[in-house]
């Protein structure tokens, strides 16, 4: 390989295609010595060309550089790194070990791949993930940008984009399924379901090998290629097939009208613990990367993934916020949801921040100004930050919404108060004066726990599969079988189940906040009582599409009440809703709402700036309650939307009900939504 090689510039950090060259630049302070190496395919055993860097020519400050010529996109790289290896130092460098370039916008590797090559001793050149030259120039965008949808117009749906259509019952071509090919295919299916942002489970490269062997990993939070779109969700099998078909999704989404939303992992990588491998960030200079213990052989553990990435330290500050604006500008997406952001709260000895600095450059950066900004607000060690999350942009995943609605709906006693703080946006736990209130991400379920039909099915986890001894998983999944552990043949335990999956649906799309639907929820998907997938890349997780016929009236009753939250001006309000005049609180009798501990019942009128009005019962207790309803105007009159209680396709009227009485009787654990028609309602 007969190539021109020369010192090349510090900046930009990674691989940048100038002119008939690259020019390639990497951190590492302690580094004694480093090797550009260039490869020509995945496996090969040795680089076809190795570029030793002098630390005189080649190095500017903490930077090694070099240019190339003769080399261009597609090219395979990797970097060696020579050093001390002094654990009770902090540092790790391990010159046999091929290094991934943090900044590499594309990664290849092949089927060798090995994750214990890079962590026993030795070289591990053939089993090594390859960086990957890209030019992010030339795409044909056709006009496409980022959509910049309110909160207040939004509705989540949280999707994994290999199990949105590996299933054989996708539809999807077999070399597409699991795929962002493939996901493109089934946009008609979102866009009717009428969700407006999509927020993908990790993306980012990660290691597929980081689980209890024989599994793997498939929700993706163990990434090492912050800047690369995961290679395995590509059907291109090209080197820079990832690249371009993400941003193919991405643009296609858009036209639809609808958000991109990532799921981030800045908090920790797949290199795990002292016992883990050397993949790139350890071996390129490990403690600027990590925070580590007292004890600097070891690694401070705030994610319970075996390390924690030091978010605050200049260099790894910088990283994130490049790889935030490369998602964005080169990548258009819309947000990102931040899994634990609350470690990035924690400073180089793991101690909380009262002004950490790498939130308020995310949350001010003018790059990012038109994004969404989501934090996971607690860590694994037991820092909790919701409500009380710095800056005055972020939006947050409200676990007390997700806890308390569960708790309610399976008549837990003395949630009433609480429930009622949920559905009027929590200001209890967002007191700001200007924060509104569609910052909470209201959401009944995640990837993370129970499915919404594992929820009312199952009261223990069942996590044996995983490996762990069923050790793995929350404890707390405030869940209820109805009668009977796992599938039940009695049709009124699972009539009852379905009743339970319409209350916790309507409960979370007649609050105020921006509602999460978690992928495949909607057609009652099942792990069969696993609440920690992670590991699990197979039917346990994948979305059976079977399910779209066969719960074709549940589908129906969630794609009506998410339409019916976008249509009511009263849920896009960008303000807390004014107690006693937009929201009135009753119990089984106007006006008198029962707070007791003994309370299994809330009933409120919504009142919309635009004359809309809404009357609401909630009875999650276990016999039918009769509620009055609140007098109309002459000729205006209580129209029927939802009842629960009812079968499809009465579950839900379009065009609403006429309701005749001055009273309603809600069946025992049921939810009942009434809609004002006529003079002076506003919707007449």
């Amino acid at each position: 390989m007969s190539l021109d090689i020369s010192p090349g510039q510090c900046f930009p950090l990674g691989a940048t295609v100038r002119g008939d060259g690259v020019n390639f630049s990497v951190f590492s302070r302690n580094a004694t010595s480093l090797e550009l190496l260039l490869f020509d395919r995945a496996d090969d055993p040795r680089p076809a060309r190795i570029i030793p860097l002098d630390p005189l020519a080649n190095r500017t400050f903490y930077y090694w550089h070099a240019r190339v010529r003769g080399i261009g996109p597609g090219q395979l790289y990797g970097y060696r790194a020579h050093g001390p290896f002094a654990p009770e130092q902090g540092h790790r460098f391990d010159g046999a070990k091929v290094l991934l370039d943090p900044y590499a916008r594309a990664v290849m590797y092949g089927d060798n791949y090995s994750r214990e090559a890079a962590r026993r001793p030795g070289d591990n050149c053939p089993h090594a993930m390859k960086s990957t030259v890209v030019d992010l120039r030339g795409y044909d965008w056709e006009g496409d940008a980022p959509l910049r949808l309110p909160y207040a117009r939004s509705v989540i749906y949280e999707l994994h984009v290999g199990g949105f259509t590996r299933h054989p019952s996708s539809g999807v071509r077999p070399g597409r399924r699991g795929t962002f090919a493939g996901l493109t295919e089934k946009i008609p299916y979102l866009k009717d379901l009428g969700i407006t942002a999509v927020e993908l489970l990790p993306v980012q490269q990660f290691d597929e090998q980081d689980a209890p062997p024989p599994l793997t990993n498939y929700w993706g939070y163990q990434p090492i290629g912050l800047f690369a779109p995961h290679r395995g969700y590509s059907a291109r099998p090209g080197a820079l097939g990832p690249v371009d078909e993400f941003r193919d999704m991405v643009k296609a989404l858009h036209r639809a009208g609808i958000e991109v939303i990532l799921d981030v992992v800045f908090n920790h990588t797949a290199e795990g613990d002292e016992a883990g491998p050397t993949l790139c960030f350890r071996g390129l200079e490990n403690r600027a990367y990590y925070i580590l213990e007292s004890d600097r052989s070891r690694y401070a553990n705030y994610t319970g993934c075996g390390n924690s990435l030091n978010g605050n330290h200049s260099i790894v500050r910088r990283m994130i916020m490049d790889c935030l604006r490369h998602w964005v500008g080169a990548m258009h997406v819309d947000g990102f949801r931040f899994d634990l952001a609350s470690v990035l709260a924690r400073d180089e000895w793991g101690q909380p921040l009262r002004s950490p600095p790498i939130l308020w450059e995310i949350e001010s950066d003018p790059v990012l100004a038109g994004t969404k900004i989501i934090a996971e607000a607690w860590d694994a060690a037991g820092l909790y930050q919701t409500g009380s999350f710095v800056g005055h942009r972020w939006a947050e995943w409200n676990g007390q919404f997700r806890d308390t609605a569960r708790q309610f709906a399976r008549g837990d006693p003395g949630m009433a108060e609480r429930m009622a703080a949920r559905l009027t946006g929590s200001r209890d736990l967002f007191p700001q004066p200007d924060r509104e209130p569609n910052r909470s991400i209201n959401f009944v379920t995640c990837h993370d726990g129970f499915t919404l039909n594992d929820l009312v099915s199952y009261d223990r986890k069942h996590n044996e599969a995983n490996g762990q001894d069923n050790a793995d998983g929350t404890e707390a999944n405030f869940s209820w079988n109805c009668g009977a552990e796992g599938e039940a043949a009695d049709p009124a335990i699972e009539s009852l189940r379905l009743r339970q999956i319409k209350n916790l649906l309507t409960i979370l799309l007649v609050s105020e906040g921006t509602p999460m639907l978690l992928m495949g929820d909607e057609v009652r998907r099942t792990q069969r009582g696993n609440n920690n997938a992670y590991c699990q890349n197979n039917e346990t997780s994948w979305f059976d599409w079977g399910g779209v016929s066969e719960q074709a009236g549940l589908l129906r009753f969630v794609r009506g009440l998410v339409h019916f939250n976008r249509g009511q001006a009263v849920f896009n309000e960008e303000r807390f809703w004014a107690v006693g005049t937009e929201i009135v609180w009753h119990g089984v009798r106007l006006g008198q709402p029962d707070w007791s501990p003994h309370s299994h019942s809330l009933t409120f009128t919504l009142r919309g700036a635009a004359g809309e009005q809404l009357h609401v019962m909630l009875n999650a207790y276990w016999e039918p309650l009769t509620f009055e309803l609140p007098p109309l105007e002459r000729g205006a009159q209580w129209q029927r939307v939802v009842d629960t209680a009812l079968p499809s396709p009465a579950d839900f009227c379009d065009p609403p009900v006429p309701v005749d009485a001055g009273d309603y009787r809600a069946e025992a654990r049921s939810v009942v939504v009434l809609q004002a028609e006529g003079p002076g309602s506003g919707t007449g």
